[in-house]
């Protein structure tokens, strides 16, 4: 859900957060949470559409979390609003709701949307994934498998995520990586925190085939290992196919830096939660 538009690099000491939501208890939940993991964060909370657009009207906001479904409107078109209407160049806008995988499937959420969150995942996750965007961290730990048989676009996208803090394994086609990942899982290790692939690779096999490969013949899940794929690729039908089939979120071409550490470190935040709450359970 990457918009070219989205170049403003938020780190505000101060940051402003919008969150629109019907429920007064998940209103107050959310504060909460965004107000132990962000000191000095302030907490806009709207109960509609009509509330929110008095806020915008009276200064500047960060980031903007919302419902789909609002006592007033839908959500999406108080994002449409937002958009044309917001007193700064560009406000990121997190949709959060519970069947936000089935509309970014049906490709319904549109352009206006930056980004998404499956409420699912929980409320401190949600505020992580906050985090992420309003106070970034200057680095982040873990291994990235990236797949791009480019050379050029590959050196460019590993001084990105290495200046973060993050292991890049670059290889340039499908099977590399998965010559890769048989090793590590004959070391009993999964072989990367998360995979990044382009969707168009030369050789026999796509960006395709390995997501397909990583979720039938490896047997992971979405939480065991992410799998996040690039495309330039506008068709809608294309993108949910490549959703359908396992992949946990796509990053539309050209590659936008803030945006792509955001999803990548959300990504490994919760399938090292969700490998943790398995070890627990083990043990």
């Amino acid at each position: 859900m990457a918009d070219a538009a989205l170049t403003r690099h938020i780190a505000s000491e101060t940051p402003r957060v919008m969150v629109v939501d019907g429920s007064k208890v998940v209103r107050r939940l959310i504060e909460q949470l965004l107000k132990a993991d962000l000191p000095g964060v302030t907490v806009l909370a709207c109960e509609s559409g009509a509330e929110a657009k008095k806020q915008l009207e009276a200064g500047v906001v960060d980031l903007v979390t919302m419902a789909l479904r609002l006592p007033d409107m839908d959500g999406l078109d108080l994002a449409r609003h937002i958009r044309e209407h917001a007193p700064q160049a560009y406000i990121p806008i997190i949709v959060v709701s519970g069947d936000v995988n089935e509309r970014l499937v049906n490709r319904e959420l549109g352009d206006a949307v930056t980004d998404y969150f499956d409420k699912s995942l929980g409320f401190n996750a949600l505020s992580a994934f906050i985090r992420g965007y309003v106070r970034p961290e200057s680095e982040i730990r873990g291994e990235v498998l990236y797949v791009e048989d480019s050379r050029v676009v590959a050196l460019a996208t590993r001084r990105m995520l290495e200046k973060y803090g993050l292991t890049v394994l670059h290889v340039t086609s499908v099977e590399d990586a998965i010559a890769h990942l048989e090793t590590g899982m004959v070391q009993g290790r999964v072989g990367a925190d998360v995979v990044l692939s382009d969707v168009n690779l030369k050789g026999d096999l796509t960006g395709g085939d390995l997501l397909e490969r990583i979720r039938t013949e490896f047997g992971y899940s979405k939480g065991q290992l992410p799998v996040l794929i690039m495309t330039g690729d506008d068709n809608p039908q294309n993108q949910a196919t490549l959703l359908r089939a396992g992949a946990n979120d796509l990053v539309q071409k050209p590659i936008e830096e803030r945006l792509l550490v955001t999803k990548l470190l959300f990504q490994m935040r919760v399938s090292r939660h969700l490998r943790e709450q398995l070890r627990t359970a083990a043990a």
